[in-house]
């Protein structure tokens, strides 16, 4: 059987307790065709929406002709309208109303296919809705990563007491130029930053303690820039009361995987005199995201 050129959209949206908001951005998806929502992994405590986007790749780029890169403008877009950055609040950090995008090729496809899509996007959503748009991984041509955006933007550190993130940033300046779009932010939209990579798992592993000091240590030491578990990037969440998350990116899940994580945080929880719960993944494996691609038959999946 032949392998498909398939391409992955990973869009992250700033919020999820507004049902009305979701719905509206949801509608986007179904008003055009190609590409499909095969995952939607919600969480109010957060208040983040991950949407995991799926389309065949067109014969020719230059055409311009890209379902999939056409579905997450007019997702973006509706996001846009629907939510005000200003009155967003959440235990996870965030940039903007939508965050975080990242293209994975799947199948067949190359990163030079990711890229070019990813590049489009960002170039749109910079001069048409105006949003200053940052561009990280193959996408970038420097090969910038994204934490080192994040960084420099700020975005680890909680902008009010309790270790949550409430409301826009603080001033219209940026503190880093942006790849496109305006050099100034609007502060009810803020920035988002995209991506080209390749597959990425998401594991977050609770650990039922209120010692964020602690609980930090744990991330950091369990990521590769702590000297741990290496192509892990970690950092410590709180999620609901008494729970703190050490939320993990995988970034080469082939070689490093969730087992391998929970079984060191669950280690270096146990150093500190604490419990680790059983971990969890925000989205399916590539290929259960290839195999329910190819196996899709309804117009909308909910989970």
């Amino acid at each position: 059987m032949l392998r498909p050129v398939l391409a992955c959209c990973k869009l992250y949206i700033s919020e999820s307790r507004n049902k009305a908001a979701l719905v509206s951005i949801e509608r986007a998806v179904k008003l055009l065709s190609g590409a499909r929502i095969i995952n939607k992994f919600e969480d109010e405590t957060y208040n983040r929406v991950g949407y995991t986007l799926v389309s065949k790749l067109p014969p020719n780029f230059s055409s311009g002709d890209c379902s999939l890169k056409d579905v997450a403008f007019a997702m973006v877009k509706a996001a846009l309208i629907a939510v005000n950055f200003n009155s967003h609040s959440g235990t996870h950090p965030r940039l903007g109303v939508v965050d975080h995008i990242c293209f994975h090729p799947l199948g067949i496809a190359s990163m030079e296919q990711t890229t070019y899509i990813a590049r489009s996007l960002a170039r749109e959503v910079g001069t048409k809705l105006e949003v200053p748009t940052f561009l990280y991984g193959a996408a970038h041509e420097e090969g910038r990563t994204l934490d080192s955006i994040r960084r420099g933007l700020g975005y680890f550190r909680p902008n009010t007491r309790g270790n949550i993130w409430v409301g826009g940033p603080n001033s219209q300046h940026l503190p880093l130029s942006p790849d496109e779009g305006p050099s100034h932010v609007d502060l009810s939209k803020g920035v988002v930053v995209i991506g080209s990579t390749r597959w990425v798992d998401n594991y977050n592993v609770p650990i039922f303690s209120t010692d964020f000091s602690a609980v930090r240590r744990i991330a950091k030491l369990v990521s590769e820039r702590g000297g741990g578990l290496p192509s892990v990037q970690a950092m410590a969440l709180a999620h609901g009361e008494g729970t703190i998350e050490v939320a993990c990116n995988l970034l080469e899940p082939s070689k490093v995987g969730g087992d391998q994580v929970q079984i060191e945080v669950e280690r270096l929880a146990k150093e500190e005199g604490m419990v680790a719960g059983k971990g969890y993944f925000t989205d399916f494996s590539e290929e259960k995201i290839i195999n329910a691609f190819l196996d899709y038959k309804d117009s909308s999946i909910d989970h």
